[in-house]
């Protein structure tokens, strides 16, 4: 049974993906960008729905009291596909991605994607791609959004680590946010390069903030990483989260 839900969640995702995307596109010049962005977590919140009654992986968020009522740097643990779409659909206010603009040429996807107010950033520009962040993410987080990065930049397996990059507490230094740090156990049910989904229940965590004012970049970065790190070993200690990759 494992492989023919995986099958019929990827189906479901092909059907659901390409009718909601024209439905963007349709919509979306006659909408506020802030109208988009909730019209399109009504994308991530159906896949939620679809994860949960095809392949059997419930969630349940905990540490939702440590959510900021201000200008905030989500920094995740990324293992998984399942966090790109669980988490815009269950956080109370607009989440704004870090990508490289190459997702934008994705087919209906990256369609869709190119007309929310992310940040989609050129690598090949080095340090001037580091001050289009600075000046996009200022100006999102003025407007009520979080930002949200995956410091360790690819998706990782279970039991490793990376260490983590810094931009994410250079951003959230530099325009004097707080940092959120978040912990979640994705990887154990949704694997990274899997076709295969097990069923389960993924815990998300959510941390302290993390005060930037006064701080560097470096301490902010070394700070969240030690949490999640910690919470990743209480949320799957199965996995051995202490060697380092």
């Amino acid at each position: 049974m494992l492989p023919l839900r995986s099958a019929l969640f990827l189906i479901s995702q092909f059907l659901l993906t390409i009718p909601y995307s024209v439905g963007c596109f349709i919509l979306f010049p006659f909408l506020s960008h802030a109208k988009r962005y909730w019209v399109a977590v009504g994308w991530c919140r159906t896949m939620l729905w679809i994860c949960r009654w095809v392949c059997g992986i419930r969630y349940r968020v905990i540490g939702c009291e440590n959510l900021p009522d201000g200008p905030a740097v989500l920094l995740s643990k990324h293992q998984s596909v399942w966090e790109t779409f669980a988490l815009p659909g269950l956080m109370p206010r607009p989440l704004c991605f870090v990508f490289k603009r190459e997702l934008l040429f994705v087919p209906f996807f990256g369609w869709a994607l190119g007309l929310l107010s992310m940040i989609h950033i050129n690598r090949k520009k080095g340090s001037d791609a580091f001050q289009s962040i600075v000046n996009q993410g200022k100006q999102r987080l003025s407007e009520g959004s979080w930002i949200i990065l995956f410091p360790e930049g690819t998706r990782t397996p279970i039991g490793t680590r990376k260490k983590f990059k810094s931009g994410g507490a250079r951003l959230a230094v530099t325009a004097k946010a707080v940092v959120v740090p978040i912990a979640h156990n994705a990887g154990r049910f949704w694997p990274r390069h899997s076709f295969l989904k097990y069923p389960g229940e993924i815990t998300i965590s959510i941390g302290p903030v993390i005060h930037t004012a006064g701080c560097t970049a470096e301490a902010v970065n070394s700070e969240a990483q030690a949490w999640i790190e910690k919470e990743m070993y209480r949320l799957d200690p199965k996995a051995h989260l202490c060697r380092q990759e």
